[in-house]
């Protein structure tokens, strides 16, 4: 029986710098420790360095095959040169232009695969670099198993916390429903505008963006995506702003803004991620699909630009009658960030 509330201990452990156990593997996380926790982890010096294919292909340790999943397992077999601030290094890719790497470096086979995969995917969850010291048969200050980390994640367990009636600019008939899990730290949120009228409700997916939302960022069109929206259900009639936690496409602020970083260096939005080790887009719109459901809807007309988004409610059960589109005008920072949506990821803009 899974036990979600080791993920969420796994996961204070991991911010903190503390080793874990996942299934066989004892992982330290590269982000959070350092090399006096290294030492006290591993004193024989063996233990090898577990990153994702995305940033192994970076280093040229995976081959094409691998790196169509960026978020798979490579393990880097420990050379004698790899001390806590080499593996640093291999694990933030920051730091590629300021550190040189020795090398050569050499992936080997990973015994246990789906437990590697599940530590990259609770690196992303608690919002971390997905790079370890990994040591097969360890000791761990928690010990999970990786069904527990996909129970974590689970979207049935999100329930409605408190709900209120609050008037926005642009909507002021609107009422907000938060909703959460007993592990996650964070509410996602709903914005009910106007009231049921036997139709579809205008629905619109936004995914949290602390820069575009409230610092009023140029590099992407969240914020006015943000307020268009909100413009365009209260223009409808009826409908729903599903504010979801999932920052920079599920990886987390930290790991966004490391994301930014490699773009100021000339890397797209999506070579950005992939380099630091996360999927494409690490977002799951089957926390959307229960809050509609929990609000009572199982049919939207949903504002987008996104198949995927489509794709991920109608999986999830809920009945897409129309996409509407949502294009907005770029401006001069945002340009090519919306070419990359539209020419890598398929957004019709």
């Amino acid at each position: 029986m899974t036990d979600p509330r080791q993920t969420a201990r796994a996961i204070d452990a991991l911010r903190r710098g503390w080793p874990i156990r996942i299934g066989a593997l004892a992982l330290l996380p590269i982000e959070t420790a350092d090399a006096v926790r290294l030492a006290a982890f591993d004193a024989g010096g063996i233990a090898s360095v577990l990153l994702s294919a995305g940033r192994a292909a970076t280093l040229k340790l995976a081959n094409q095959r691998e790196a169509a999943a960026p978020d798979a397992p490579v393990l880097v077999d420990r050379a004698p040169w790899i001390d806590f601030a080499a593996a640093t290094a291999l694990a933030d890719p920051q730091l590629d232009l300021a550190t040189p790497l020795k090398g050569p470096f050499r992936a080997i086979h990973v015994d246990h695969p789906e437990d590697a995969a599940a530590a990259l995917r609770l690196a992303r969850i608690a919002g971390l670099l997905p790079a370890y010291f990994a040591l097969p048969g360890g000791a761990g200050d928690v010990s999970i198993d990786p069904a527990d980390i996909d129970a974590h994640e689970e979207a049935v367990r999100l329930t409605i916390a408190a709900r209120a009636r609050l008037p926005v600019a642009h909507a002021e008939d609107a009422e907000i429903v938060a909703f959460r899990t007993p592990e996650s730290p964070g509410e996602h949120i709903a914005l009910l505008i106007g009231e049921p009228n036997g139709q579809a409700p205008l629905v619109r997916l936004h995914s949290e963006c602390l820069t575009g939302d409230a610092l009023g960022s140029l590099k992407c069109d969240c914020g006015p995506q943000l307020d268009a929206a909100i413009k365009a259900i209260e223009a409808s009639g009826w409908g729903i702003l599903l504010y979801l936690r999932q920052e920079g496409r599920g990886i987390g602020l930290v790991n966004k803004l490391r994301a930014y970083a490699l773009q100021d260096q000339g890397f797209d939005t999506v070579d950005a991620n992939t380099r630091l080790g996360f999927a494409i887009d690490a977002r799951d719109f089957g926390v959307a699909a229960r809050m509609l459901k929990l609000l009572g809807q199982d049919e939207v007309r949903l504002l987008t630009n996104n198949p995927a988004k489509v794709a991920g409610l109608e999986q999830a059960g809920i009945r897409v009658a129309e996409r509407v589109a949502h294009a907005l005008p770029p401006n001069r920072h945002n340009e090519r960030y919306l070419a990359t949506k539209r020419d890598r990821t398929g957004h019709q803009l």
